[in-house]
């Protein structure tokens, strides 16, 4: 729910924003460059912790084209390492699977404990020596991301650079401090990925505003309508929208279909929020579920939405969670054709950008100028 009637009704700019250049969403250059400003440099959101759930699991994955590797280690912390040999730059990892031993390389079998010690060189100091006084073990493990984990995804600052994820996320963490309780991944029918053929900024600028509801999302729109939504709006971190109406799933009797997160205040008996946790993660909250959605870039004009739905409880309905996760992708399915279009027409040579509705898109404004600040910030550090 809206705390002050200001963040419902926003003071309009004194002048309508514009979105972003078409270089931004069809360039090679301009995407590499975003990459690095928008994704290596800020908490991107990776993979999920769901995704390596016990200890030695192991998920290879490629971010802003760097090879990584999500890992679960023995005493069951949540680690990202770049998924390469210290030796000579091998893979080590190439399809996803639990570690049973050490991690081995396949071309010279230096191996590596699942919290990145380096144990054993065979070898390395000649025919059946395994050591060598040049080789300090202690020195080559392998080389750990900065990670974090939140609401069960996996967030990583490729760069090193940014503030710890506390800190940088200090408001949205506070503002959903009542949700901060444990989530139960959904398990298979809960996880689903989407292959559009647009930028994903353009998922993240369509995502966070609920202008679109009523010629999109009809039939969500019915049960809660355009004038039920308030905008969110948090320069530098994250934007989106809330519902003061929000109808829970129900069993055919009528009853809830799953248990409510305990405690909460009573804005969710009838809330829900949507928020876009610049740069790639979208987030949905839910008395009762909620669900997490990571873009991943595929260069230019195409994302990969990978979708997580999260229960209060580990033991839900089966049946009900399927139903849920398809309504769910039907939403997400419904808003394709719209950022595919406006992909298309980034072909428009005289296109300006776009003007944003001083009242209904402030939240894709705001991610607009966070991104515009982020760029002009990585520039002026390079130069």
């Amino acid at each position: 729910m809206p705390d002050t009637a200001a963040e419902t009704m926003p003071e309009p700019p004194a002048a309508p924003a514009r979105g972003l250049p078409n270089a931004h969403y069809t360039d090679p250059d301009m995407h590499r460059a975003e990459q690095h400003a928008l994704l290596a440099a800020q908490w991107a959101g990776l993979a999920v912790a769901s995704d390596v759930p016990a200890p030695g699991d192991a998920l290879p994955l490629t971010f802003c084209g760097e090879p990584l590797l999500l890992l679960r280690d023995r005493a069951g912390q949540v680690r990202v390492f770049y998924n390469v040999c210290r030796h000579r730059g091998m893979i080590l990892v190439d399809a996803p699977r639990r570690i049973e031993g050490a991690i081995r390389c396949p071309y010279h079998s230096w191996c590596y404990a699942t919290d990145g010690r380096l144990v054993t060189t065979p070898h390395v100091g000649g025919p059946g020596r395994n050591t060598h006084a040049q080789i300090d073990r202690a020195t080559l493990g392998l080389i750990e991301v900065p990670s974090h984990v939140w609401r069960d995804v996996v967030f990583v600052n490729l760069s090193g650079t940014a503030p710890p994820f506390a800190e940088a996320n200090a408001d949205l963490i506070a503002r959903w401090a009542a949700l901060d309780q444990p989530l139960h991944h959904g398990g298979a029918e809960s996880r689903f990925t989407l292959t559009v053929r647009c930028n994903w900024k353009l998922a993240v600028e369509n995502y966070c505003e609920s202008y679109h509801l009523p010629w999109v999302h009809p039939g969500l729109n019915e049960i809660s309508r355009l004038e039920d939504h308030y905008n969110i709006e948090a320069p530098g971190a994250f934007s989106g929208q809330g519902t003061e109406v929000y109808q829970r799933p129900r069993r055919p009797d009528g009853t809830p279909a799953f248990p409510d997160f305990a405690g909460l205040p009573a804005m969710w008996d009838t809330g829900a929020e949507y928020v876009a946790l610049y740069p790639n993660v979208l987030l949905g909250a839910h008395r009762d579920h909620a669900f997490a959605i990571l873009l991943h870039p595929d260069g230019p004009t195409r994302t990969r939405e990978h979708v997580h739905l999260y229960y209060a409880a580990p033991d839900t309905d089966p049946a009900a969670r399927a139903a849920n996760a398809a309504q769910w992708k039907t939403v997400f399915e419904e808003d394709v054709f719209v950022v595919e279009g406006m992909q298309s027409g980034r072909a428009a040579r005289g296109f300006d950008g776009g003007t944003f509705s001083p009242v209904m898109d402030g939240p894709t404004r705001c991610f607009r100028a966070w991104a515009a600040a982020a760029l002009s910030e990585t520039s002026r550090a390079a130069e």
